[in-house]
């Protein structure tokens, strides 16, 4: 039996509670975010951008992109609702530039063109569905827009070693897709000037990035039955009670 949604959910409702602490914040979370910041920072400037981060988590990676571009606004969703309560202090620190939303990377709740930039860093590859994860990211980009994803770098023998033998022995059946693979899917999707970096080191990962050259066809949100957004449940900040369904 295969990896899926379930065991992935169990798994990042457990690690909820340490998931700040762990030391993959400093070995792999922390660098990748800072090379998406900077990233970013190249791409829009000083202009206003609107960012969706999939897979946020307790939204680190929210609270320091606004921390060092204060002129966007982001959305955070994750499938997870114990990983969004963790970060409820952050959210409720950001709470009119960050919003965060629980919904599924396969179904996700937003309008087709709605993002200018779309994030995912170090959750794809927890993703069953990979290919529908990439083209649901690039129904919500507009034209022009960029997707940025971050992921572990196997293919290298240190990293073959770490990611297809050490963490997946560990998380179970999770698929760290190839640099290959990477390009394959954002084709498949419809980006074109697809680039990728791989960073080096006792953690290596890769950064790939498209670019949504065409508009798609406007799907308004939600895009999928009413009984699926009940299940993903949009969740906005209450100062008593952390996150609630609106």
């Amino acid at each position: 039996m295969g990896y899926d949604k379930h065991q992935a959910s169990a798994e990042f409702a457990r690690w909820s509670d340490s998931y700040d602490r762990c030391i993959l914040q400093w070995l792999i979370f922390g660098p990748s975010h800072r090379v998406l910041i900077r990233r970013i920072r190249e791409v829009v400037g000083n202009q206003p951008a609107k960012v969706l981060d999939v897979g946020c988590g307790t939204g680190l990676f929210a609270s320091r992109l606004r921390a060092a571009l204060n002129h966007v606004e982001i959305v955070g969703v994750d499938l997870v609702p114990e990983m969004l309560a963790q970060g409820r202090s952050r959210w409720r620190r950001d709470r009119a530039h960050v919003l965060p939303i629980q919904g599924d990377s396969e179904r996700l709740p937003f309008g087709s063109g709605s993002f200018d930039i779309v994030t995912c860093a170090h959750s794809f590859h927890h993703y069953p569905h990979q290919d529908r994860a990439i083209a649901e990211m690039r129904r919500v980009l507009r034209a022009g827009g960029r997707l940025m994803v971050i992921d572990g770098y196997r293919d290298s023998l240190w990293g073959w070693f770490i990611f297809d033998v050490c963490v997946a022995g560990i998380e179970g059946d999770v698929h760290h897709a190839s640099a290959r693979r990477f390009r394959e899917l954002m084709t498949q999707a419809g980006l074109q000037a697809i680039a990728q970096r791989p960073y080096r080191g006792l953690a290596p990962f890769l950064l790939t990035e498209g670019i949504a050259t065409e508009p798609v066809p406007l799907v308004p949100a939600p895009h999928f039955p009413t009984r699926r957004l009940t299940e993903a449940r949009i969740h906005t900040l209450d100062d008593d009670s952390g996150l609630r369904p609106r």
